[in-house]
């Protein structure tokens, strides 16, 4: 029997959700985060505690709390990798590069 505390979160899968999640643990071509996360939610509906899906899959109970929230709001399209924010970077400073070319004639 699993050990660790019980949560009154659980989740059912449809049989569909959980062909696609299993689908993902075996697959090449999608992106590792979105596996582990297909794995903890097998892992939930299987009756594991957060603590210990936690340490299987390799990351924080904060993290399997949010993204167990999120498949619950969104489906299973919420498990999907979210575009990141532009980063822009800063080109040095112009000032300086005329010090240099000046320096250099």
């Amino acid at each position: 029997m699993a050990r660790g505390r019980t949560t009154s979160l659980t989740i059912r899968l449809t049989e569909n959700e959980r062909r696609t999640l299993r689908a993902w643990q075996r697959a090449t071509t999608i992106s590792a985060g979105r596996a582990r996360r297909g794995r903890i939610l097998l892992l939930l509906a299987d009756g594991m505690p957060i603590t210990d899906i936690a340490a299987t899959v390799g990351i924080n109970r904060r993290f399997v709390y949010k993204w167990v929230r999120r498949f619950l709001e969104q489906g299973v399209e919420g498990l999907a990798d979210k575009p990141r924010r532009y980063s822009r970077r800063v080109s040095p400073q112009p000032d300086l590069m005329e010090h240099h070319d000046m320096d250099a004639g």
